[in-house]
């Protein structure tokens, strides 16, 4: 693992599944797979989350999973989230469904981190504004 002042911005997602589905669906591992092959993110955890109808959590990291499309995938995982944060994260899912917790670097923004930390600047925060937020934005109309 790089140390970090050779670290792109982390974030992480969280997405729900549709009925009956516990994995990433063919073409989200398909686009996953091609944003790593570019070189645009990189995958540093991959948990499944399931919660049944009574709201006990199952949680399953990708070593895990059968799936061999998920190989390339294994080699970078770090187990960045703990316990208590799968724990926080399952609250969000409804009874009854699944979800996949995706923690991933953006590479294409390593290099403007990496020469903020060399030349004594420091990253001293890092935010998220929701899709909803910045549509709702867009799309709102300026008095006229």
């Amino acid at each position: 693992m790089a140390d970090r002042a050779e670290l792109g911005p982390i974030d992480y997602i969280v997405v729900e599944l549709p009925d009956d589905t516990t994995t990433l669906i063919d073409h989200m591992i398909t686009e996953i797979a091609g944003l790593m092959a570019a070189g645009t993110m990189r995958v540093l955890d991959l948990v499944a989350i399931s919660v049944d109808a009574d709201g006990a959590v199952d949680v399953t990291e990708v070593e895990t999973v059968e799936d061999p499309r998920l190989a390339d995938f294994v080699t970078s995982l770090a187990e960045i989230l703990a316990l208590e944060d799968v724990e926080n994260i399952a609250t969000a899912v409804t009874p009854g469904r699944s979800a996949i917790v995706i923690v991933w670097e953006y590479l294409c923004a390593r290099p403007f981190a990496t020469l903020a930390q060399t030349s004594g600047s420091q990253i001293i925060a890092q935010g998220r504004i929701p899709t909803g937020a910045v549509v709702a934005a867009l799309t709102t109309e300026l008095p006229g």
